[in-house]
């Protein structure tokens, strides 16, 4: 039962015996590891190499008759989680690369203010060197906030992506963000009777989409034809603003 249900999540076969074992005998030589699995020398010591990579147990650093002992079993359901949690995150990037592949789009909605910072950092994602955008400030100022939005603004820097943005200056509550060469931003604003209470950016086939406070998510939809048409429809807002000088 045991052994079973050790091999369901990876430790199979003489790794799962040695782990066993390693529980069951508390700190020992892993002489005495080597004589209650009866399994070859380099066999148990092989196994001991891959449970202390994976933080499963502890190894003595004495050069003669070196201690193994089992770190509490508690571990495996914390290092469960944590795959989980990496699985979830990545799960979605997967499903669509794979969408993208049977040539059909794919939403990927992210509930709360974390999910409005995953949609916004997603747009990073790719090889796509040029970002088109709408900024609202007032509602990036609540969610993801300003610090991550500074830091998300140096990571599209570094990754050396042009950003052509279009802001509502009612919306600005920050003079903050200005057109700059160094900074790879371009800054338009809206004629005062157009107000852009969302923010999107688009990147290469993708296009992600931050709500306002009040509905609070964000979607990422990856699809030829919608960044297309949002690229054509943003091209039209752009002819229509303002340009504004650059401070560099």
């Amino acid at each position: 039962m045991i052994e079973s249900n050790l091999e369901r999540i990876g430790l199979t076969g003489n790794v799962g015996k040695v782990y066993l074992a390693c529980v069951a005998l508390g700190p020992v030589p892993i002489s005495r590891v080597i004589g209650h699995t009866a399994l070859p020398k380099a066999t148990v010591y092989d196994a001991i190499e891959r449970l202390h990579g994976d933080g499963l147990v502890h190894v003595s650093s004495e050069l003669r008759n070196r201690v193994v002992s089992a770190i509490d079993p508690s571990v495996l359901l914390e290092q469960h989680e944590s795959r989980r949690q990496r699985l979830n995150e990545t799960l979605p990037l997967l499903k669509a690369l794979f969408h993208r592949a049977q040539g059909k789009p794919n939403i990927r909605f992210y509930e709360g203010s974390e999910g409005i910072e995953t949609a916004l950092w997603d747009s990073l994602s790719g090889d796509s060197a040029e970002l088109l955008s709408c900024f609202s400030m007032e509602e990036l100022s609540v969610h993801p906030g300003m610090d991550r939005i500074h830091d998300y603004l140096t990571e599209r820097v570094q990754r050396n992506k042009l950003l052509k943005v279009v802001r509502t200056q009612s919306k600005d509550l920050y003079q903050v963000w200005p057109s700059s060469h160094r900074e790879l931003r371009e800054v338009r604003y809206t004629p005062p009777d157009m107000v852009l209470a969302m923010t999107f950016v688009i990147y290469g086939n993708s296009v992600a989409l931050l709500s306002s406070s009040k509905e609070c998510y964000g979607m990422v939809i990856d699809s030829e034809e919608y960044a297309s048409l949002m690229r054509a429809m943003f091209a039209g807002i752009w002819q229509m603003c303002e340009p504004t000088p650059y401070v560099d």
